[in-house]
């Protein structure tokens, strides 16, 4: 099973002090973490805190205290030493300040948005957000966007896969128009105590299934170029524009417009509703499979690697059924001589710049980067692995459960 390459096997010591950013002095017992990671430690009376081992990556640290904001800073930890000062500002009330109570959720508004960021996988089923009265959300009908914030964290107990997550910062976006979901924040994971060696068994089994073929797992492949060696195939999607929807979408205005009414024959209906779901771009799939060089890009002395590739990218992971509750069919790979393994997950990925840096450990250095679609857009938070995750090294994944 993939690992996370020589570059992550270096380790460096972190350290630091967290500090009131008004008076400087010190605060004793607060909390600090790496985001995405399972690391986390609380601050001596002094105030300070170490993490002796940090795999080689930027993390971002984050320090939080009841009665402060989040601070947060980015460090790149090498095999060398590093030391900061995170500052953290009150958040207290002034004497006489009024507080304003923020009113409840609604019921459907709140089921939405934990139904969307929870996802709607078989683990996802096991996931629930056990502080739902911290979670403000609200819908705004001009935009059709769904937002959701939580003052401090969000907390989900995944049953699945043993881990507790406290989502810091979240900030939550879900709009009707076009199907889009963004979040992002910063997240730390604790592990759950298993009640019995039985339900360990089942916890390390089912990461091994959240972990095979996802998103981290391809990104952990490119970075070391084992893409073809961990199962993954990655062909181009071509995006163009239809030549047939301009010709359509005038034939479509022109017979609303001779029709102010709204009164249509059954056949103009039918062209209505076809014109209507005509697309405006189509894609096409090359079906032969993308080499390394066509996806990755490394930097100068190694230092820095880059998913890139041109278009779109379609992405398939072969050896394990997609999640029982995934209903959508799965996207065509084209028509080898040799026919493609009927156990697949594809997915599809589309850049926001040029190119996206990625990690060793499988994470991207701005995780708005990239877009993820199909399968990969289907798995959230019931998935969710830390960054720090590392499959067996011999084992084999369970059904789920």
């Amino acid at each position: 099973m993939l690992g996370m390459g020589s570059a992550a096997q270096a380790q460096g010591k972190l350290t630091g002090v967290v500090l009131d950013s008004v008076t400087h002095e010190p605060l004793a017992f607060s909390s600090v973490f790496l985001a995405n990671t399972t690391l986390g430690v609380t601050t001596t009376e002094q105030g300070k805190f170490e993490f002796p081992k940090v795999p080689a990556g930027t993390y971002d640290v984050v320090g939080s205290y009841v009665g402060y904001r989040l601070a947060k800073q980015s460090v790149t930890m090498t095999a060398a030493a590093q030391q900061i000062t995170l500052q953290l500002a009150p958040t207290g009330n002034q004497l006489g300040e009024v507080v304003v109570k923020p009113e409840p959720n609604k019921p459907e508004e709140y089921q939405k948005f934990a139904q969307l960021f929870l996802g709607g996988s078989s683990f996802s089923a096991q996931c629930h957000i056990s502080n739902p009265d911290d979670v403000r959300v609200f819908f705004d009908d001009s935009t059709k966007t769904l937002t959701a914030q939580a003052k401090e964290f969000v907390q989900i107990d995944n049953e699945a896969l043993g881990y507790r997550l406290k989502y810091y910062g979240l900030y939550f976006a879900a709009n009707d128009e076009d199907g889009s979901i963004s979040y992002y924040g910063q997240p730390v994971f604790e592990e759950l105590k298993p009640r019995d060696e039985r339900q360990r068994k089942l916890w390390t089994a089912n990461r091994l299934t959240a972990y095979t073929g996802s998103f981290m797992h391809f990104l952990r492949s490119v970075y070391n170029n084992r893409v073809q060696a961990e199962g993954f195939l990655t062909q181009q999607i071509i995006v163009g524009p239809n030549p047939r929807f301009e010709r359509a979408d005038e034939k479509r205005r022109a017979l609303l417009a001779s029709r102010p009414d709204n009164k249509f024959t059954a056949t103009e209906q039918d062209s209505l509703d076809k014109w209507e779901d005509m697309a405006p771009v189509i894609a096409t799939l090359n079906q032969t499979p993308l080499p390394i060089d066509s996806i990755r890009r490394v930097g100068p002395n190694g230092k820095r690697t880059f998913l890139r590739f041109t278009g779109e990218l379609q992405v398939a992971h072969f050896g394990e059924a997609p999640d029982p509750l995934y209903k959508r069919p799965m996207s065509p790979l084209g028509y080898p001589k040799i026919p493609y393994p009927a156990k697949r997950q594809v997915s599809r990925l589309k850049l926001q710049g040029r190119e996206a840096a990625i990690q060793a450990n499988g994470s991207l250095l701005n995780p708005l980067d990239v877009y993820n679609g199909e399968y990969w857009g289907f798995e959230k938070i019931g998935e969710f692995l830390p960054f720090d995750y590392m499959p067996p090294t011999a084992s084999t994944a369970a059904p789920r459960q």
